[in-house]
């Protein structure tokens, strides 16, 4: 962002929430920045989960339309068909598949991850399932729902893919975190409330904190020339899952929400514009690395000991697998 102006508006912007986190936000910069549309797509293979609705279903649709050859995972079959019909009705081509897992079942994702590396070369993997889950449930290998299906999932996924990754020259590995980390410290220990404790909300932010802590500790092991880390956080986007598991905060600020596209714009740009491997472990929201804090306690005393014991605790609970 080069255009002075623009750049004092995004800031203006970066330093309340309302204006940045919603459709404000993308608007303004959007248009004063003059984006561009995203490049082509033809030859590039990229894996995404959660594809089937909102943000993961746009980000997906405009991947294909991009010439991209896209496989997304899904968790039921009926739904999977219905979405690979209409991706490649829009797109245009057919070189659109899925597979079924999900992705808080370990033995699932292994086998996802070697049905990906016999095919090959894989330029961008897209870490995007998540909901918040309102009471606590147990996945197939007995951990708790939240952390098994957006956190052992995805860490056991990327660990396998590497490979296929490296092979692309850099890979790029996407992860879809939330504006709500910003109200949570990162805590290992916290990260598997009992049931006595256990509060969807907090569950989901504390993940999505984690997720930013494992996704510089991703950056720290992997040459950037080999595969490169970002997450980002789409801002408040008007999504079936956020009117399900946030009502009231969907029916309030409804005129101001993002829509799945404008939510999903930074992601296709991350899987997409060469500028996006010329970093690594970048938090970004509307095309610009950002702040990971908002409020100076939820910032860590070790981050790189934050680091070391989640990668140790991933590695324990997803190894036998």
């Amino acid at each position: 962002m080069k255009n002075p102006f623009a750049l004092a508006v995004d800031e203006l912007l970066e330093a309340t929430v309302v204006g940045s986190f919603s459709r404000l936000g993308y608007v303004a910069r959007s248009r004063l920045a003059a984006w561009e549309d995203a490049p082509s797509l033809e030859g590039r293979r990229i894996l995404v989960t959660g594809a089937t609705s909102g943000l993961g279903r746009d980000c997906t649709q405009r991947l294909a339309s991009l010439g991209a050859t896209v496989t997304f995972v899904a968790r039921d079959e009926t739904r999977a068909r219905s979405t690979l019909s209409e991706l490649v009705a829009h797109s245009g081509h057919d070189r659109i598949d899925f597979l079924i897992a999900d992705t808080s079942d370990l033995a699932a994702i292994r086998r996802v991850a070697e049905t990906m590396n016999e095919r090959g070369a894989l330029d961008v993997l897209i870490h995007n399932a998540g909901a918040i889950t309102p009471a606590r449930t147990l996945s197939a290998q007995g951990y708790e729902m939240t952390v098994a299906a957006q956190l052992l999932g995805p860490f056991h996924l990327t660990q396998l893919l590497l490979p296929s990754l490296r092979t692309a020259s850099p890979g790029r590995v996407l992860t879809v975190a939330s504006g709500g980390l910003y109200s949570q410290r990162f805590d290992l220990v916290g990260l598997e409330p009992d049931e006595a404790h256990y509060d969807g909300v907090t569950a989901y932010a504390r993940v999505k904190r984690a997720q930013l802590v494992l996704d510089h500790a991703w950056a720290h092991r992997v040459d950037r020339r080999e595969v490169v880390f970002h997450a980002m956080h789409p801002g408040w986007t008007d999504t079936p899952g956020l009117a399900a598991s946030l009502p009231r905060f969907h029916s309030v600020m409804g005129p101001l929400l993002r829509t799945p596209a404008q939510g999903a714009d930074t992601l296709v740009w991350l899987a997409s514009d060469p500028r996006a491997t010329e970093s690594t472990g970048g938090f970004w929201l509307d095309r610009r690395t950002r702040h990971e804090h908002k409020v100076p306690w939820t910032r860590s005393r070790d981050p790189r000991g934050d680091e070391e014991r989640l990668w140790k605790w991933c590695v324990d609970r997803t190894a036998p697998y």
